[in-house]
């Protein structure tokens, strides 16, 4: 049993890694059939929905009331609003890669932030991890703007979704770390789908084509995405430090730019492909194993 308790958790950042990369590649066809904001309102919808049956059938515990309030506060930040603002981004123009790339800057704003928030240490190749990958990033976000690759509406909207998920991240790391997965995401999820509800009354007439597309893209949101890869994500928050967790969306990028290029034919040029690299070479001393501690804070249990 132990042994299988350790391939799952050295397997869960790849697992996550894969699902994460697919559902920028998800969104950008999800627009096709829908307007940006109805799509992610039927997605937190049919999550809520699946989340609370989940929770329901296992017997799960619901939170207290005042850390029920941080959850869906956490809900609102690293999914309504985070995946609002990537789908308007989505529909300016930028593609899956770029999007993907964007949100890479995430592990910087939050490792900026993690000390003297959350008292946790940055070393010094860890700090030199995350300019490496800032840099790669903006090198690749600035030829694709140079070859008229998006808009910078798009970059703009993809910046805030990217500070929208690192507040919430931190959020969640400070005021509500030990949380039940089922109940927990349920409460996220019917806060973001509150919110997306309310912002496609006021801000857009919504419009659904549903081909067979369609559903199948909803199909990978709802479950790849919204239940598998945000459980894990949320595991791993619970289990590590803000900015080695985060360091994890350094890999994004190359995931979703392989998976755009196969699926959605995007293309990167020579000077991107560069930037790409500089940023996975980031990651590798972020994620390094020199210094590594424990990832389980003392006293803090692994499981709610």
């Amino acid at each position: 049993m132990r042994d299988q308790a350790d391939w799952f958790e050295r397997a869960t950042p790849f697992l996550f890694l894969l699902l994460w990369s697919g559902g920028y590649v998800a969104g950008r066809l999800g627009i096709v059939d829908s307007t940006p904001i109805t799509l992610v309102a039927i997605r937190f919808v049919l999550a809520a929905g699946l989340f609370v049956l989940i929770a329901r059938l296992m017997g799960a515990r619901w939170p207290r009331p005042a850390q029920m309030g941080w959850i869906a506060l956490v809900g609102l930040l690293n999914q309504g609003l985070y995946f609002t603002f990537a789908y308007l981004a989505f529909d300016e123009g930028i593609g899956a890669g770029t999007a993907a790339l964007i949100s890479a800057l995430q592990p910087v704003i939050t490792a900026c932030v993690a000390l003297p928030l959350l008292g946790e240490r940055v070393r010094l190749h860890q700090w030199l991890g995350l300019v490496l990958g800032f840099a790669g990033v903006t090198l690749v976000i600035w030829n694709k703007l140079e070859l008229g690759l998006g808009t910078a509406a798009g970059v703009a909207w993809a910046a805030a979704s990217v500070l929208s998920i690192t507040v919430g991240t931190l959020v969640q790391k400070r005021f509500c770390p030990v949380f039940n997965l089922w109940t927990g995401g349920a409460v996220q999820y019917l806060a973001a789908a509150a919110f997306t509800i309310a912002a496609v009354l006021v801000t857009e007439t919504p419009s659904v084509n549903p081909t067979v597309s369609f559903v199948l893209v909803m199909a990978y949101l709802v479950i790849g995405n919204s239940v598998i890869a945000v459980s894990l994500m949320n595991l791993m928050i619970r289990k590590g430090e803000a900015a080695r967790v985060t360091s994890l969306l350094y890999l994004v990028p190359g995931g979703a730019a392989a998976l755009a290029w196969l699926i959605l034919g995007e293309t990167f040029s020579p000077l991107a492909l560069a930037g790409l690299a500089i940023a996975a070479f980031g990651v590798w001393l972020v994620m390094g194993q020199r210094g590594r501690r424990t990832l389980v804070p003392p006293g803090q249990p692994r499981r709610s």
